[in-house]
């Protein structure tokens, strides 16, 4: 498990194709933030209904399958005439990029403010950025370390749900930015401007240690692969059956029997994101690789389509932000409800009355990546005929 990958040219399909499958669902959840009509939490199950939850449930796989297949793509780098001292140098050059960029082009995406205003975070793409530069340490380390630091790191982290350290210190920051989903604070007050860590790094990092680990399993012969493959993705949903069933440890919120079967249904499935949970990576990443499994084979316009966006992720994100922005604040405008929606943190603060029913969610959603599919083909052929321009591989 070691040794060097065999030397590859190319790209692995079926690993863009699942990594653009779950860039696809990301639009939903982020067209919905915008033009949702709901003021609640579309997991809260005092008030969801089926549609509204696993309209939000089913985007719960974008997060880990990015974060583990962008560890993966680490991996199967090496076996494209890069050596672990490159691909270290990469990895923490990509990561401190994607840090300023989450601090800048996405705060603006999300914002259309040049200036930072009274409201700042930091979410998926750090984390990523984060998680590289770790990497990027990491890789000098035996691939079986790498591995059991990882899994170590998504199994225990848990374990760290009852620690409580004193938010206003800088030793509550430091925790705050490792584990907890919460804004920086300081004398009981959130400080100014309002800095909100959205995505905590642990176990994000231990996400990607494993994705770059298992990409070694991409590298064996097919019939040994696809083996191995089914019985790690099977065994992994499995577990999540059986972990949370037990319902003692995996998840700070343990389900619970509700008022009708299909409430208590949605209680199983409703695990914790911020931070994921054991349960809530189990979910996710278990079927994502039975989905790469099937993806091996899974040719035709369909599969090329998705490929497309799993081969630009970085480009196609800050796209598909910064188009669903300007959709819902130019539709507010013209329907009356101001410019608050176009020039500010949308749909934190979304006016009264706005708002579609899923229907519309769902024709929006579609029409973002309709208008995005040009745009990143015309991107990737660019990757793809100019290799020799190193800064192409950094969006």
């Amino acid at each position: 498990m070691d040794s060097e990958p065999a030397p590859s040219a190319s790209r692995v399909a079926s690993v863009d194709i699942l990594r653009g499958l779950v860039m696809v669902l990301m639009a939903l959840d982020h067209v919905r933030d915008y033009f949702t009509n709901v003021r609640f939490a579309p997991e809260d199950l005092t008030q969801t209904n089926a549609a509204l939850f696993f309209t939000r449930w089913i985007t719960h796989f974008c997060a880990p399958t990015f974060v583990f297949l962008a560890g993966t793509g680490a991996f199967l780098a090496l076996g494209r005439g890069r050596d672990r001292r490159t691909i270290s140098h990469y990895l923490w050059t990509r990561g401190l990029w994607l840090v300023v960029l989450e601090l800048t082009f996405v705060r603006m995406a999300w914002t259309f403010e040049l200036v930072p205003g009274n409201f700042l975070w930091v979410q998926v793409i750090w984390v990523i950025g984060v998680s590289m530069i770790v990497l990027a340490a990491l890789v000098r380390l035996p691939l079986g370390w790498i591995a059991a630091f990882g899994l170590a790191m998504i199994a225990g982290h848990n374990l760290l749900d009852g620690v409580q350290v004193d938010p206003n210190t800088p030793l509550g920051w430091l925790w705050t930015f490792l584990h907890v989903q919460r804004p920086l604070m300081r004398g009981g007050q959130p400080i100014q401007p309002f800095f909100l860590v959205v995505y905590p790094l642990i176990p994000w990092i231990g996400v990607m240690a494993a994705g770059y680990a298992f990409g070694s399993l991409l590298r064996r012969p097919e019939a040994e692969r696809r083996r191995t493959l089914l019985r790690l993705g099977t065994a992994i949903t499995v577990g999540f059956l059986v972990v949370r069933g037990i319902n003692v440890y995996g998840d700070p919120s343990p389900w619970s029997v509700q008022k009708d079967a299909v409430t208590t249904v949605l209680s199983f499935l409703n695990t914790n994101k911020y931070p994921p949970s054991l349960d809530y990576l189990l979910m996710t990443l278990g079927p994502a690789i039975l989905l790469l499994v099937a993806f091996e084979r899974w040719t035709g316009p369909v599969a090329r389509f998705f490929e497309v966006f799993g081969r630009v992720p970085l480009f196609y994100y800050l796209a598909h932000i910064t188009l669903a922005h300007l959709l819902a604040g130019l539709t507010a405008l013209a329907l009356g409800f101001g410019s608050a929606m176009l020039f500010g943190a949308g749909f934190f603060n979304l006016p009264d009355g706005w708002g579609f029913g899923l229907g519309i969610v769902y024709l929006l959603w579609f029409t973002v990546i309709l208008l995005l599919y040009p745009l990143c083909r015309w991107y990737a052929d660019l990757k793809a005929r100019r290799r020799d321009l190193v800064l192409l591989s950094y969006l």
